[in-house]
């Protein structure tokens, strides 16, 4: 009998570490992979800091978790950590707090404590110039600098990890490291982080995440206000009933949570300031549609996955999408995440749902612009048959969402408002 021979053949530290570097971040979603790591530490308190210097800028994250052991610092350097996660942990890689770092920067370190008696500060560097010489899988203990000497410092008084970008290579290019428009990028770069993690992190930042409490999360300072798509505090918005589907896996099924939210107009907004705000980061038309949480933490604001178009008339439409973390396969989560697809599955089960949230939110539209064209004058039609023109509308447009199949039905809808216009108004289709 011939025994088999086997060859370890180990890739190129320089050439894949190199590659690693253009997977699809920025700086926000890089920081939130490694925010991601501190709330799986039990993190209650979580800093970002951004420095600007010529030629020495640095980033900083700190948390106030649990720290890490020295073994479990190197395994944590580690390309595709080794390390098992268990059912709704943040991470899934083992690679985000490699690739988010080197996606923007050149070195990265990192200094933990975990005892909060005993003041040791562990400190371990994973260099891409160092690799890029020596092409092997090394790490360093215990340099310093600047920034390593700051991480130590926040580790003065109590357990938690402190993680180090330094040499900015993405971020303030070597032209730009010493300038003014160096300064400006970097404090652009920070507001731009507050408002992704105000988003992505709000369910933990408002407290919302069954078994922890409140997690409080600055940026250079500036505590976060929690961005909840839903407007929860808006008196008029509705809620509409919860719908729970079933996922099959190779081990057998999981849950998936639907809910609608119809945003109340503009008219009806507590402020028009809340109303800006609530617009989000891609405005009010570009924010309508899915918001999928995988274990409470956002990976997709806005946007119907395929199931319909985005049209101006929904804009006041947005559900929530809730999955744990046994479905990552199933929704295909990338190493960002930041990008989901959803099972075929699902989104044949969601058509019908998401066709109610949009019926009413484009009722709670039309309803608004026409309230706004009349300027404020009052219907001459008696209240109670007003109501029921509109319930008749409501039910119309719901029928012609539901069976696309009818397309005589729909031309009859095109006619009534292209013939009767007066009448279509107060039906509001």
């Amino acid at each position: 009998m011939t025994l088999e021979k086997t060859i370890e053949i180990a890739p190129s530290a320089a050439r894949l570490t190199g590659s690693l570097r253009d997977i699809g971040y920025d700086f926000p979603t890089a920081v939130a992979d490694l925010v991601d790591n501190s709330i799986t530490a039990g993190a209650s308190r979580i800093n970002v800091y951004t420095h600007f210097e010529p030629h020495g800028s640095y980033v900083l994250i700190s948390d106030d978790g649990s720290g890490m052991t020295e073994r479990g610092l190197i395994e944590a350097l580690r390309f595709g950590t080794r390390r098992s996660y268990a059912t709704n942990e943040l991470g899934r890689f083992g690679l985000g707090l490699k690739t988010g770092t080197f996606s923007q920067c050149r070195r990265l370190s990192v200094a933990t404590r975990t005892s909060p008696k005993r003041p040791q500060v562990r400190v371990m560097t994973l260099d891409l110039n160092r690799i890029s010489r020596t092409d092997s899988w090394d790490i360093t203990a215990e340099e310093s600098s600047p920034a390593i000497d700051r991480a130590r410092d926040l580790l003065r008084e109590s357990p938690g990890t402190v993680v180090v970008w330094e040499d900015l290579d993405r971020v303030l290019p070597e032209r730009y490291a010493e300038s003014g428009w160096g300064r400006r990028r970097l404090r652009s770069l920070a507001s731009k982080t507050a408002g992704h993690l105000a988003m992505v992190f709000h369910r933990f930042i408002a407290g919302d995440v069954r078994g922890r409490g409140e997690v409080v999360i600055s940026v250079d300072g500036e505590k976060l206000v929690p961005w909840d798509p839903f407007a929860p505090r808006e008196q008029a918005r509705r809620v509409l009933a919860e719908h729970s589907f079933e996922i099959e896996t190779q081990s057998g099924s999981s849950e998936v949570r639907f809910r609608g939210y119809v945003l109340p107009s503009r008219d009806r907004f507590s402020s028009m300031e809340e109303f800006e705000r609530l617009s989000g980061p891609l405005k009010w038309n570009r924010q309508q549609g899915l918001y999928i949480y995988r274990a409470d933490r956002l990976v997709q604001h806005g946007g119907w996955s395929g199931i319909r178009g985005i049209d101006e008339h929904m804009k006041l439409a947005r559900a929530s999408v809730d999955f744990d973390t046994d479905l990552d396969e199933s929704f295909q989560i990338n190493v960002a995440k930041m990008s989901v697809d959803l099972p075929p599955t699902l989104r044949q089960m969601l058509e019908r749902p998401v066709h109610e949230l949009c019926v009413l939110a484009d009722d709670a539209y039309r309803r608004s612009a026409n309230s706004a064209g009349r300027n404020g004058q009052q219907s001459k039609m008696p209240k109670g048959s007003e109501v029921a023109l509109k319930s008749v509308g409501v039910v119309l447009k719901k029928a012609m969402l539901d069976d696309s199949t009818l397309p005589e039905f729909r031309r009859a809808i095109e006619r009534v408002r292209a013939e009767h216009p007066q009448l279509a108004a107060q039906l509001e289709l």
